[in-house]
């Protein structure tokens, strides 16, 4: 299963739609935003796809973790969300 990877120019509904098809289909999803622009959108997408889920009655939980990634030879800290059903 692949991460998701959310940048500030992320569409929200496109997100959203991502994670809700990734939790039906493997009833696990990963999102990975780096910076306050692209969490404010990963946040928005959390939001739209509960909302996407529960009109199939499931119900999920998101556990928030910092992790670190490395891009362009550089180490960074990203915010990595694990969305599961409840």
């Amino acid at each position: 299963m692949d991460m998701i990877k959310v940048s500030a120019n992320s569409r929200t509904s496109a997100v959203a739609g991502a994670i809700a098809g990734v939790i039906r289909e493997h009833k696990h999803a990963e999102v990975q935003a780096i910076g306050a622009g692209a969490v404010n959108q990963a946040i928005k997408a959390l939001v739209l796809a509960t909302g996407y889920l529960k009109g199939d009655g499931i119900n999920v939980i998101c556990v928030p973790e910092f992790v670190e990634v490395e891009i362009e030879e550089k180490v960074r800290t990203a915010i990595k969300m694990v969305v599961e059903p409840r």
